[in-house]
């Protein structure tokens, strides 16, 4: 038997996904305050989407299950002295739809984003997790990283 996770469709973002990305960064415990998800979407988003797209190395990337958005999450491919001069993947924003967790699509997204990785001879992956996530620590520890840093931030805007 084919497990969801067997039918998945990795694709850039496209500007009509906007809407459905924002709505599941909103249905989220941390996302709910500090999204928008109106239509049309303010124009800050699509600001953003823009700079996304016109970064090398940078991509949004939305994972389909039978037609329905189901997953997203960013990568960014950051050059680096450190290691030797070794390119790393940097993993952000990762968010598996409500009705869609529990179904090994986020394992199978990062499992396709660290395959991304090597072949784009990068030597290191790394995200950050919200402290207060400790499901999605557990998760990522399973795929076999390491909690080797601490992760700081400095909001600049309310």
């Amino acid at each position: 038997m084919k497990g969801p996770a067997e039918n998945l469709i990795f694709r850039d973002a496209r500007a009509k996904d906007l809407p459905a990305i924002v709505a599941m960064y909103f249905d989220d415990e941390h996302g709910s305050g500090r999204e928008t998800p109106v239509d049309p979407l303010p124009p800050q988003y699509l600001t953003a989407f823009a700079e996304i797209q016109a970064r090398p190395g940078t991509r949004l990337i939305v994972v389909e299950l039978a037609g329905e958005m189901v997953c997203t999450f960013q990568t960014d491919i950051l050059a680096g002295l450190s290691r030797g001069g070794a390119r790393r993947l940097q993993i952000e924003a990762v968010r598996v739809a409500r009705t869609h967790r529990g179904r090994g699509i986020g394992r199978a997204a990062m499992e396709w984003a660290i395959t991304q990785a090597g072949a784009q001879g990068c030597a290191l992956v790394q995200l950050t997790t919200d402290k207060s996530r400790g499901d999605a620590h557990e998760f990522y520890l399973s795929l076999g990283f390491e909690a080797s840093h601490e992760g700081m931030k400095l909001s600049l805007f309310s």
